[in-house]
């Protein structure tokens, strides 16, 4: 596996039609998977592609490579982990991509007042959710003291101008995991690209991270569902329909692990160090970009089902929460969030 995400895959393509209408005449549609930053994706593309399915598979996946070589912290060559290694607080000459998303990154941490914060990986790391192998025993107050110390997206610089761009860290131990992020990013990255190939009708989705624009081949506006918080992968909990614009889930009943009868989620809150132990357990964000939703969605899940609700309705978001119970499972949405649910 080549990347870290602290989010899980919980949306799923799904063709959605009512039961009483007649079936509609399909168009064409090429349809391509693969594996990326540790994951699965799935494209759809309504209509031709310049070359053909091949074309696609091809361009695509060098495309999803080339990010992930950026941005992966599992590759030591990535040029995220080269800034990683980099013990000093010298600029660090970067792509324009490699910018944008930290920028992206770093405004989120802004907006949620540190509760997405990019820098967390030391603590990442220290329990076991990163590159590192996962502990035999959990960390001490004095490892998670010691590993916050090297933590805060305020402590991150972005420098951008005409003819290349630099990332700045004010302490030379920094470690920056962009993996919260990554699969918006990439998914945005794969609709442009479709763009730029004239291509108006499309479903990307890398995981929990979707894009989608124009209709599926039955001609109507593409439908997404999100999964119950189950192991079952075919469980629906909603239906939604983007109109064009990007959702992303992150969850926490996934990706975790349990020492000691205790149960450890990879979303870890930076304000404490540790993996988050409240009920929410599934968090949906519906936004312009792809790349703002896969922040929100983990901020949200940082936060907790209150804290998240009450963020949502303050910044007026588009946001879906699964909220565990003793009789077991809640949702609950804001208001900017019900017209895009297919009822």
């Amino acid at each position: 596996m080549s990347w870290s995400k602290q989010s899980v895959g919980l949306l799923m393509l799904a063709m959605v039609a009512g039961c009483d209408k007649p079936p509609a005449a399909e168009h064409p549609m090429l349809e391509i998977h693969g594996r990326t930053m540790g994951t699965f994706y799935g494209v759809k593309v309504v209509g031709d592609f310049p070359g053909g399915q091949q074309a696609l598979q091809t361009q695509v996946d060098s495309l999803l490579k080339h990010y992930n070589d950026e941005i992966s912290t599992y590759d030591p060559n990535s040029s995220l982990s080269k800034f990683n290694q980099q013990q000093t607080t010298a600029p660090f000459p970067v792509s324009q991509d490699m910018a944008d998303i930290v920028i992206s990154a770093v405004r989120v941490g802004q907006r949620t007042q540190g509760v997405l914060d990019v820098t967390v990986g030391p603590l990442v790391n220290l329990w076991g959710f990163g590159p590192d192998r996962r502990p035999v025993k959990i960390p001490t107050d004095a490892q998670i003291t010691a590993a916050r110390q090297r933590v805060g997206i305020q402590r991150l610089h972005v420098d951008v101008s005409a003819d290349h761009a630099e990332l700045r860290k004010d302490i030379p131990n920094m470690y920056v995991d962009l993996s919260t992020v990554g699969e918006g990013f990439g998914a945005d990255k794969i609709a442009d690209f479709l763009e730029s190939r004239g291509v108006h009708n499309y479903l990307v989705e890398i995981a929990g991270a979707s894009r989608s624009r124009g209709v599926n081949a039955k001609g109507e506006p593409w439908k997404l569902a999100i999964q119950k918080p189950t192991d079952e992968l075919d469980e629906v909990q909603a239906i939604v329909k983007p109109d064009g614009r990007a959702i992303s889930t992150s969850g926490s009943y996934r990706n975790y692990y349990e020492l000691n009868g205790q149960r450890y989620s990879h979303i870890i809150d930076p304000a404490t160090g540790k993996p988050i132990t409240h009920r929410l357990v599934s968090a949906t964000v519906i936004t312009p970009t792809a790349l703002e939703a896969d922040g929100l969605d983990t901020a949200l899940m940082v936060m907790g089902p209150e804290k998240a609700m009450a963020f949502a309705k303050q910044q007026h978001l588009a946001v879906y929460l699964v909220i565990k119970t003793d009789k077991g499972f809640k949702a609950e949405y804001s208001e900017t969030f019900k017209p895009y649910l297919v009822q």
